[in-house]
């Protein structure tokens, strides 16, 4: 289970989260656990092998702002710097930052299985 402790060990800031949620922890643990399960990741993995730019970018862009929203600094700083490449429309290699992105997820679901 997903904690407040678990989070903050994580490197999220969760008072920053939880004051985005008027301070209901068990809301802003229900959003971070949607989070989680989110899919975009790997759509974004196929949207950039793919070089499908303008659609990596929206995919990215969004979750760059579910992370803010939920104060995941970890998940954040890495799909910010994929988010601004794709904004610049760079044909590059993505898979090392979309691997770093996933790489940080699988910690962030461990955190659920502990």
């Amino acid at each position: 289970m997903i904690t407040i402790e678990k989070l903050k060990a994580f490197g999220a800031d969760t008072e920053d989260g939880l004051q985005r949620c008027m301070d209901d922890t068990d809301f802003y643990l229900m959003l971070v656990q949607s989070a989680v399960t989110d899919e975009q990741i790997i759509a974004l993995e196929q949207q950039t092998a793919q070089k499908e730019l303008d659609k990596a970018f929206e995919t990215a862009h969004a979750l760059k702002g579910i992370y803010a929203n939920l104060s995941l600094t970890p998940l954040y700083d890495i799909v910010s710097g994929i988010t601004e490449s794709l904004r610049k429309k760079e044909d590059i290699d993505y898979s090392q930052k979309v691997s770093a992105l996933k790489a940080k997820m699988a910690e962030l679901i461990e955190l659920d299985k502990q």
